[in-house]
């Protein structure tokens, strides 16, 4: 028998058959449509922690994923490797006649999707991509000179200016569910055959409680109650439509839909401004010279610097690979001010920790509590954390939570003075822009 022709539908950050973009072009334009995902060693041989809860998140999400299509007559094609040798492998198999996926954004994605996109080619098969993670893309918003923004506040507005029903739209995948290509189930590997270990995490179907997205300008900086959405994570690996989760907010809350175009406005910046995935978006900031003290960045990492609700707040990151955004905001700012070391450590371990870590989310809201990235919070305006603990845990309910210990006589004394360290931020800080005028 000869092989049998299939078009490829490849799974990436877009782990659902619902309204997804490049998985509905495949369908409608395609027959016999394989989805494939591949567990990319370029990616996995990076994580250090083999008890990785995002591996374990994105392997709980592609069993919920198989399921659904096998209940289609169709499966899931799981590979583990380096993308470039999947493919070489799947076209001895397959007659491939075309590749869809959807658009990554990340630096690394560009360069797998080049050197795909080549490969492809050099075979004659077409490699697609589409818009899908995202409402606006790169230079989709613009300001009326075609120059990116780098505030968000205008930035926003004409986001919202532009946005019509074309945009969030679903795309109805389930009229050509038809076309999947019908096979018998294929098998799947577990966590342990591809070098990782299951972790305390169980993988949930995302639930939209919209009460909570209704009332979230109100709730959403308390951290001891449940006044987020807690869908960062879903959102991050598109186990939920972007499109979806948009009509909700603009619906029913402006403050939440404001979180989502925060997420475009950091990819845009991404995009247009590469260099600061590396260093400051402000080469000013380069010239700060950080302390960089090891010792006291081991406490921070550990929840062991003496300020409450500092420690609390790594404590829960540690436990659950989430943290509340206030309090990210008031850990952030603390390392970078009041310990004066660089906040691409800070970044750094947010990356190896977070469930939902997103590199340009993560590299924006770093810069902007280090005071160095684009619309970020001025280099004088520094944290109190007591200040903050009175504002949003005034009970002590979260800190009680994740720091039982700090009413004891045995937690840690805090390891520098408020007072002390905001002077010696605002000197350093000083000195460095001045330096660079």
């Amino acid at each position: 028998m000869g092989k049998k022709e299939v078009t490829l539908f490849w799974f990436r950050r877009d782990l659902r058959i619902e309204d997804n973009a490049a998985l509905f072009h495949a369908l409608k334009f395609g027959k016999d449509v394989l989805p494939l995902f591949i567990f990319d060693t370029n990616i996995l041989n990076k994580l250090e922690d083999k008890r990785d809860r995002r591996v374990d998140f994105i392997h709980g999400a592609l069993v919920e994923l198989k399921f659904k299509l096998e209940q289609l007559g169709a499966s899931l094609l799981v590979k583990y490797g380096a993308p470039i040798d999947v493919f070489s492998e799947l076209s001895t198999e397959f007659v491939i006649n075309s590749v869809y996926t959807n658009h990554d954004y990340e630096p690394y994605a560009y360069e797998r999707d080049n050197a795909i996109s080549s490969f492809l080619g050099l075979n004659g098969i077409s490699f697609k991509t589409y818009k899908d993670q995202v409402i606006f893309e790169r230079s989709e918003i613009v300001k009326d000179d075609g120059q990116p923004y780098t505030v968000f506040t205008p930035y926003s507005k004409k986001w919202k200016a532009r946005l019509k029903e074309f945009y969030l739209k679903a795309y109805p995948t389930e009229k050509y569910f038809a076309n999947l290509y019908a096979t018998l189930p294929f098998s799947m590997p577990g966590l342990s055959e591809i070098g990782f270990e299951k972790t305390d995490f169980t993988y949930c179907a995302p639930i939209v409680d919209q009460d909570i997205i209704s009332h979230y300008t109100e709730s959403r900086d308390f951290p001891a109650i449940k006044g987020t959405s807690r869908l960062s994570v879903h959102i991050r690996f598109g186990t939920i439509s972007i499109r979806k989760l948009a009509s909700i907010a603009l619906a029913k809350n402006e403050t939440w839909l404001n979180e989502l175009i925060w997420r475009d406005f950091y990819m845009a910046i991404m995009y247009h401004f590469p260099h600061a995935m590396k260093g400051a978006f402000k080469p000013q900031y380069d010239k700060i010279l950080w302390k960089n003290d090891p010792k006291q960045f081991s406490l921070w990492c550990k929840g062991q610097t003496g300020y409450p609700i500092v420690d609390a707040g790594m404590r829960e990151l540690n436990a659950t690979g989430f943290m509340h955004n206030r309090v990210r905001m008031i850990v952030a700012s603390f390392l970078t001010k009041h310990l004066l070391i660089d906040w691409r450590w800070g970044e750094a371990y947010f990356a190896s920790k977070l469930l939902d870590f997103d590199l340009a989310a993560n590299n924006g809201g770093w810069q902007w509590a280090a005071g160095s990235g684009c619309d970020a919070a001025p280099y004088f305006r520094i944290f109190n954390p007591y200040e903050q603990t009175k504002k949003f845990d005034k009970d002590l309910k979260y800190i009680r939570k994740w720091l039982p210990e700090f009413e004891d006589f045995s937690y840690a004394s805090p390891i520098v003075d408020h007072k002390f360290a905001r002077e010696r931020a605002l000197s350093t800080y000083k000195n460095a822009l001045q330096a660079s005028l």
